[in-house]
């Protein structure tokens, strides 16, 4: 990582991944399949959560059960470090990156 100095004298880091990140590009939440949570429960935290009906929550949950995964939200970095926060809490594998 290097430093160089702007016309301002404040350093400039470069080469830093997070600097490479477009902030005007959404961040996902992805959950991911995993053994141990019941369906029934995948669906009931979704709702909890994110507030989906029982119909978006239950294809969510069908999503992460047959595909191996589902984005169940977006929104700035901020906002979906919060959300795998949350899903941690309930016992979720859940990721995030930024969209492509």
């Amino acid at each position: 990582m290097s430093y160089e100095a702007s016309q301002s004298a404040t350093p400039v880091r470069q080469g830093d991944s997070d600097t490479d990140l477009d902030v005007e590009v959404p961040w996902i939440v992805l959950v991911w399949n995993d053994p141990i949570n019941l369906m029934p429960y995948v669906v009931m935290v979704f709702q909890k959560l994110f507030g989906y009906s029982k119909h978006e929550a239950t294809s969510l949950m069908l999503d992460v059960h047959e595909k191996g995964r589902a984005v169940v939200s977006n929104g700035t970095r901020h906002e979906a470090e919060r959300d795998v926060f949350r899903l941690h809490e309930y016992g979720l594998w859940a990721t995030m990156q930024q969209d492509k």
